[in-house]
C-alpha cells in the first residue's frame, strides 16, 4: 500500500472528501448555540404555559375518561412522523390528548395513592437536572453533581442518625432500594456463613435452597420481587403475621425464626416496614434491631413512606431504632414532595459496598478509587443515572427543614381528623387507626334497604362501585384495597393543600353514592 492509492481511494468523488456538515435540525434542537438557546427558552416558555393552562388550572382530580376511549384517541397520534412539526403544534397536541386526561396530583380530591404533588422548587430543579443531563456513573460525566449527591446522602444519613462511615446512593425509588439492600444482605451473609463470594462464584447449594428472609404479611411486594430477582425464589420469603396494629407480630416472628432454625434453613435478613402501603403501620424497629443483632441477621427497613418522619422533631420518635438498621430505603417522591423518580438507599456501614464493587477501565478505573475520585457507579445497580439528588437539595434549601416538616405533620394531623369524621358517621366503618397519613375505611350497606345488604359480597360490590363511579365522574380518586378479605376504600393524604372540608366533601360523595347504589338492586345483587 505504500506509495500507492487504493482502488477505493481512487474512486472517491470530490464530494466524498468534503467535511460532513451538521444536519439542519442541529442548530435549534440543542442547547449551546444562539439559535438553540433561543429555541430552548421559547420551548420552555410554551411548555410552562401549557402546563398551567391545561393541567394546573383544570378543575377536579381527573376528567374521568375511560381507558378504551384513551386508547382509541391516542392510537391516532403519530409517534415517529417522517417530518417534524413546530414545537407549538406538538405541545398543543400534548395538552389536548395527554395533559387534559392526566391525574391532577395537586387537586384535593386526588387522595388515592402514595403519589404526591411535587413542590415548585423541585420542579425548578427538575428543569435544571434534565437540561444539564448529568450522568451519575462517573465523575468525569457529573463532577459537581457527584460531589453534591455525596453531600445530600451524608445529610440523609444524619437525618436517620447513622454513624460516621455510613454511605448511600440515589435510586429510582423503593423497589430499587429494597432490591439493593437485599442484594448486599445476601452477599454479606454468604461471605460470613459460607465463606463464599457470590459476586464471582454465584450462589452455592446452601444459599440457593435454604436462604430465607422474613417480613410481615403487610410488607410491600417488592420483598418477594427482590427474592425472585436475586435467584432465591419467592418461596424464600417467609411472611410473618401482623398484630392488631398491623405491625409485625414479634412472638410470631420469634417462633418463625425458631422453626426455620429447626428445619435447617438460613434466615439472613429481616425486612421491616416503616409505613405499610395500606395502613402506614410502622413495625417495632428497635425490637427488630435487637433480634437481628442477636441472630447476626441483616435488618433492612423499607421506609419509603414513613421515612419522612425523620425530618420532623414531633414524628421522628415513630422511627425509634431505625438508626440500628443495616440499610434503609427512603422515597423522596412520596412524603418529601419530589417529582418521580427520586429515592435513596442508605447503608449503615459503607464498607459493605465492597460486595457491589466493579471497575471498568473506561469508566471508573481502580486508580480513581485510590485517588478518592467519586465515581458513584460502584454504589448503584444502575450505570446511567439521573441527578435526582438536586431536587431535594433545592427543596430543602427553599423551604427549610421546618417547612418540609410542617407539610408532613399537617397531613398526618389531617388523617387523624378525617378518621374522627369516619368514626362519627354510621354509614362508614374505619378499618384501623391511622399511623401516618393513610386512612382505610369502607361504606357499610347495612341500612334497611335489603335483608342481605350487609353480606361481605354486598360490601365488596358497593365499595368497588363507589370507587369506580367517583373515578369515572372525575369527582374524587380513592384507592381500593381489601382488609381481612373484604373490600375497602383508602384516603392517602399527601397533599398539604387538602383541607378537612375537602375530605368531608369526599366522604359525603362516598355516602351519597353508597346510598344510591343500595337502592339499585342490580348493583347489590350482581356477581
Amino acid at each position: 500500500m505504500t506509495g500507492q492509492r487504493s482502488a477505493v481511494d481512487r474512486d472517491r468523488s470530490p464530494a466524498a472528501d468534503a467535511d460532513p456538515t451538521p444536519p439542519p435540525t442541529a442548530a435549534t434542537a440543542f442547547l449551546g448555540g444562539p439559535d438553540g438557546n433561543a429555541a430552548y427558552a421559547d420551548a420552555i416558555d410554551r411548555a410552562r404555559d401549557v402546563l398551567l393552562e391545561s393541567f394546573a388550572t383544570s378543575a377536579g382530580p381527573y376528567a374521568g375518561t375511560d381507558h378504551e376511549t384513551l386508547r382509541e384517541r391516542i392510537a391516532d397520534l403519530q409517534v415517529v412522523p417522517d417530518d417534524g412539526s413546530s414545537i407549538e403544534d406538538t405541545l398543543e397536541t400534548v395538552a389536548d390528548d395527554v395533559l387534559a386526561d392526566s391525574v391532577r396530583v395537586h387537586d384535593p380530591g386526588c387522595v388515592a395513592h402514595l403519589h404526591c404533588p411535587p413542590t415548585v422548587p423541585a420542579l425548578a430543579a427538575e428543569l435544571l437536572l434534565s437540561g444539564t443531563n448529568q450522568s451519575m456513573d462517573s465523575f468525569d460525566q457529573a463532577p459537581a453533581a457527584s460531589v453534591l449527591e455525596e453531600r445530600v446522602v451524608d445529610a440523609c444519613c444524619d437525618l436517620f442518625d447513622y454513624p460516621t462511615g455510613a454511605d448511600g446512593v440515589f435510586t429510582g425509588g423503593g423497589t430499587e432500594s429494597n432490591f439493593l439492600g437485599l442484594l448486599l444482605a445476601r452477599d454479606w451473609y454468604c461471605e460470613r456463613r459460607f465463606d463464599r463470594d457470590v459476586q464471582t462464584e454465584g450462589l452455592g447449594p446452601e444459599a440457593a435452597s435454604d436462604l430465607r428472609l422474613l417480613c410481615s404479611d403487610a410488607a410491600h411486594f417488592t420483598a418477594e420481587q427482590a427474592a425472585h430477582h436475586l435467584g432465591l425464589g419467592e418461596d424464600a420469603v417467609v411472611s410473618v403475621p401482623t398484630d392488631g396494629d398491623r405491625r409485625i407480630d414479634l412472638e410470631a416472628l420469634d417462633s418463625t425464626l425458631e422453626r426455620l432454625d429447626a428445619d435447617g434453613r438460613h434466615p439472613f435478613a429481616i425486612v421491616a416496614t416503616a409505613g405499610t402501603t395500606d395502613f402506614g403501620s410502622i413495625d417495632p424497629l428497635a425490637a427488630l434491631a435487637d433480634r437481628a443483632a442477636d441472630r447476626d441477621l441483616w435488618l433492612h427497613v423499607d421506609a419509603a413512606y414513613g421515612g419522612a418522619c425523620a425530618i420532623s422533631d414531633r414524628l421522628r420518635p415513630k422511627l425509634e431504632g431505625i438508626n440500628r438498621a443495616d440499610s434503609i430505603a427512603v422515597d423522596f417522591h412520596k412524603l418529601f414532595y419530589q417529582p418521580i423518580s427520586c429515592g435513596a438507599f442508605l447503608l449503615r456501614d459503607g464498607d459493605r459496598y465492597r460486595h457491589l464493587e466493579r471497575n471498568a477501565a473506561y469508566l471508573n478505573p481502580e486508580r480513581d478509587d485510590a485517588a478518592g475520585v467519586p465515581n458513584l457507579v460502584s454504589k448503584s445497580t444502575r450505570t446511567t443515572r439521573r441527578f435526582d439528588a438536586l431536587k431535594p437539595f433545592v427543596t430543602f434549601n427553599a423551604l427549610g427543614r421546618t417547612g418540609v416538616a410542617d407539610c408532613v405533620e399537617y397531613v398526618c394531623e389531617l388523617a387523624d381528623a378525617v378518621a374522627d369524621e369516619i368514626r362519627a358517621d354510621p354509614a362508614l366503618e374505619l378499618c384501623c387507626d391511622p399511623e401516618l397519613s393513610a386512612v382505610v375505611f369502607r361504606y357499610r350497606p347495612d341500612n334497611e334497604s335489603g335483608p342481605d345488604s350487609s353480606s361481605t359480597a354486598a360490601v365488596d360490590r358497593v365499595n368497588r362501585a363507589i370507587r369506580d363511579e367517583l373515578l369515572a365522574d372525575g369527582e374524587a380518586i380513592l384507592a381500593r384495597t381489601e382488609v381481612d378479605g373484604t373490600a375497602a376504600l383508602k384516603l392517602t393524604l399527601l397533599n398539604p393543600r387538602t383541607t378537612l372540608s375537602d375530605l368531608r366533601g369526599v366522604l359525603e360523595a362516598v355516602v351519597d353514592r353508597g346510598e344510591a347504589l343500595e337502592t339499585d338492586r342490580e348493583v347489590i345483587d350482581s356477581a
